[in-house]
C-alpha cells in the first residue's frame, strides 16, 4: 500500500463522517515518521506492514472510536514545541498561543528586560508556563494546577523541553498564597465553559472535565483568582487571561469588583473574538 492509496482511502472516509482530513495526515506522518513535505514527495512510497497496520489502527481508533489525534500521537504543537498530551490535561489551543505572545509583549512593555516572577496557575500540561520560560529567560515561571496527574504531565514537557519552571499542586491560589510569594504577572486559562453548555463529544469524552468546566457562567474560577489575587502580587503587576469570546462584560464587572482602581483592556483574537483580558496594577 502507497501513502497516497492510504491517505486517499481515509480521507475520504473522514470526510463522510465528519470528521477532519488534515487529522488523517497528521496520523500519516506519525505512522510513516515523515514531516508534512516529505509526505508530499514520496506519495508513491510503499510502507512496511507494520506502518500501514498502525495508520489503520489509529485512523479507526480517530473515526469510529472518537480519540483525539493528539491522544494517537502523543503530543500537540505549541507555540513550536512538542508538548505532551493525554487524558489527563487539556489538549492546548492554538488561541492560547496568543495569550503566550501578549504576555510576552506585556512583559517588554512594561518589565523591560528585567527578572520578573511569573506564575501560570491552572498549568495543564504546562504550554503557557513552560513556553514563557523558553521565550524568555529573564521570566522565573511557576506552575500550578490542582491535578497531581496534569502536573506529572508538565513536569515531564519541562524536562524535554528544556523549560526552568518550578511546580506547585495549588487549589488555584491557596497554596501561592499560604506560600507567601509574590509575583509580577500572572497568568491563566482557567476552565471557562458553563457547566450546562453543550460540548463537542471528541473533547467531552477524551479531555478531563476539571479542565473544562467553570460553573454555572463559566466565570466560577476568575472570580476565584482575583479575589485573592492582590495577596500574591507585587506593585507595579500585570495579570493576563484567555476567557469565551462571550464573557467580556462578565470580566469586566470582576474586575470592577475586585481590581477597581486597575486599568484592563480585552483584546480579540486572530478570529476578531474578546478572547483576552489584560489588567495592569500600577
Amino acid at each position: 500500500m502507497t501513502i497516497r492509496n492510504l491517505l486517499l482511502t481515509a480521507e475520504k472516509k473522514a470526510s463522510s463522517t465528519g470528521k477532519e482530513e488534515s487529522a488523517i495526515k497528521l496520523l500519516m506522518q506519525h505512522a510513516s515518521s515523515r514531516e508534512g513535505y516529505e509526505l508530499v514527495a514520496n506519495l508513491d512510497e510503499v510502507l512496511t506492514s507494520r506502518q500501514v497496520a498502525l495508520f489503520e489502527e489509529n485512523v479507526t481508533k480517530y473515526l469510529d472510536c472518537n480519540i483525539p489525534i493528539q491522544h494517537l500521537i502523543g503530543y500537540e504543537t505549541f507555540f513550536g514545541y512538542e508538548f505532551k498530551v493525554n487524558e489527563d490535561v487539556l489538549i492546548p489551543r492554538f488561541e492560547t498561543e496568543e495569550l503566550v505572545a501578549k504576555v510576552l509583549e506585556l512583559y517588554d512593555e512594561y518589565f523591560d528586560g528585567q527578572p520578573v516572577d511569573v506564575v501560570d496557575v491552572g498549568t495543564g500540561c504546562g504550554a503557557i508556563g513552560i513556553s514563557l520560560a523558553l521565550e524568555e529567560p529573564a521570566m522565573k515561571v511557576m506552575v500550578t494546577d490542582i491535578s497531581e496527574t496534569a502536573l506529572l504531565v508538565a513536569k515531564e514537557n519541562a524536562k524535554n523541553l528544556g523549560g526552568n519552571v518550578t511546580f506547585l499542586q495549588s487549589d488555584m491560589l491557596v497554596g501561592l498564597v499560604e506560600m507567601g510569594k509574590k509575583f509580577d504577572i500572572l497568568v491563566s486559562n482557567p476552565p471557562y465553559i458553563p457547566t450546562q453548555e453543550a460540548v463537542d463529544s471528541l473533547v467531552y469524552d477524551n479531555e478531563p472535565h476539571l479542565a473544562l468546566f467553570g460553573g454555572e457562567d463559566g466565570l466560577y474560577f476568575y472570580r476565584e483568582i482575583l479575589r485573592d489575587a492582590h495577596l500574591i502580587l507585587k506593585s507595579p503587576s500585570v495579570i493576563a487571561f484567555e476567557h469565551a469570546y462571550h464573557h467580556r462584560e462578565g470580566m469586566a464587572k470582576l474586575i470592577a469588583e475586585f481590581f477597581p482602581d486597575s486599568e484592563f483592556e480585552t483584546i480579540k483574537d486572530m478570529q476578531g473574538r474578546d478572547r483576552m483580558t489584560v489588567i495592569v496594577n500600577r
